[in-house]
């Protein structure tokens, strides 16, 4: 965040001594352009109403915001979940000049998913839900998540889904499309051991934008560590910008953290970053930063049982915006509005 600010303040004084030079002849001259908006945000359906407002306070920074608001359970069935299709928000934030792209995950696993879009019968009845579903407002276009898919480890049956899948997306993209409506997909980053089964490059042809998840580097299931590090985000990013155009790939980042209790085998706690920040402050720990990750996290003692939270903000976020900034890579997500650092913005907006 210090080498960020530090950015600002020098690029201040820039533009400060060029405007002095000029003298009164600079004044009535071409305004200052706007910046692209270069960030999108998921909305969640649970606390809607707070990260609807948030939305709309930095309306100015955000280019697309998707609601979570939808969830394919078979070939031709799309539930929503609960407030899923507000003509509020769409609207509110259509005015505010932001596009609504709603996401839609699935519950089927890896078999049922490769059965499903190995038929191409079955394979066209779920594009045609896709549709309605983008069909069913004035969306921008649609975002698929599908994750579950992606959860196995046998090498065959994901080939099967990464085959299925590049055919569903290039139906449901040519659609869209058709239809003046934005293609967006969201997949698991590309590493040596994990993300196979997304084919980065055939994705990037057919999407006008491919979200990468940047975060859950350690989970809820696993042992204490960061959502998230440099020498990830370098990895992903170094396969990814090999294979898709740049203009097309965003990052998302986290605005969450784990509350894990050491030596459990049970699941982590979730908290969002203004919690975990929260937390810590109620429990007068000390905030350490991990330098090499990139994240902060911090202990505490509660019950005679040892906590460790790992969890992002401000500063966490200068660090890896630094390295997509390294890859070319300017497009940002956020997962989710209402859990963020409120310092997040000002880093965002210096990116």
């Amino acid at each position: 965040m210090k080498t960020a600010l530090t950015s600002r303040v020098r690029t201040a004084g820039v533009l400060t001594a060029l405007f002095l030079a000029a003298g009164p002849a600079a004044v009535g001259s071409a305004p200052t352009p706007v910046p692209a908006r270069s960030t999108s945000a998921w909305l969640p359906y649970w606390g809607s109403d707070a990260a609807y407002a948030d939305a709309l306070q930095h309306a100015s920074q955000l280019h697309t915001v998707s609601p979570f608001w939808y969830e394919a359970t078979s070939a031709s069935t799309v539930n929503g979940y609960p407030g899923a299709g507000d003509r509020r928000m769409v609207d509110g934030l259509h005015a505010k000049g932001i596009k609504v792209v709603p996401t839609v995950i699935e519950t089927l696993d890896a078999k049922a998913m490769a059965e499903l879009l190995g038929d191409p019968a079955r394979r066209t009845a779920h594009t045609d839900a896709l549709v309605d579903i983008a069909e069913s407002s004035t969306y921008d276009g649609l975002d698929l998540d599908y994750e579950r898919m992606a959860e196995t480890d046998d090498e065959q049956l994901r080939e099967r889904v990464r085959v299925g899948y590049n055919a569903l997306t290039a139906e449901l993209c040519t659609r869209l499309h058709a239809r003046n409506r934005q293609c967006v997909v969201t997949v698991m980053p590309h590493t040596l051991l994990d993300g196979h089964a997304y084919d980065y490059a055939q994705l990037g042809k057919v999407t006008d934008r491919l979200r990468i998840m940047g975060y859950n580097l350690h989970n809820a299931l696993g042992k204490p560590g960061p959502l998230s590090s440099v020498a990830w985000y370098e990895e992903f990013l170094g396969y990814a910008t090999g294979v898709v155009p740049r203009e097309k790939l965003e990052v998302a980042l986290p605005a969450y953290g784990w509350d894990w209790t050491v030596g459990s085998t049970g699941r982590a706690k979730h908290v969002t970053s203004r919690e975990a920040e929260a937390l810590r402050q109620d429990r007068k720990a000390d905030y350490l930063f991990d330098t090499a990750s990139g994240t902060p996290h911090f202990s505490y003692t509660d019950g005679g049982k040892r906590h460790e939270v790992w969890y992002q903000d401000a500063n966490g976020t200068a660090a890896h915006l630094a390295v997509m900034k390294k890859y070319g890579v300017r497009n940002s997500g956020l997962w989710a509005l209402g859990f963020e650092n409120p310092g997040v913005w000002d880093v965002l907006a210096a990116q």
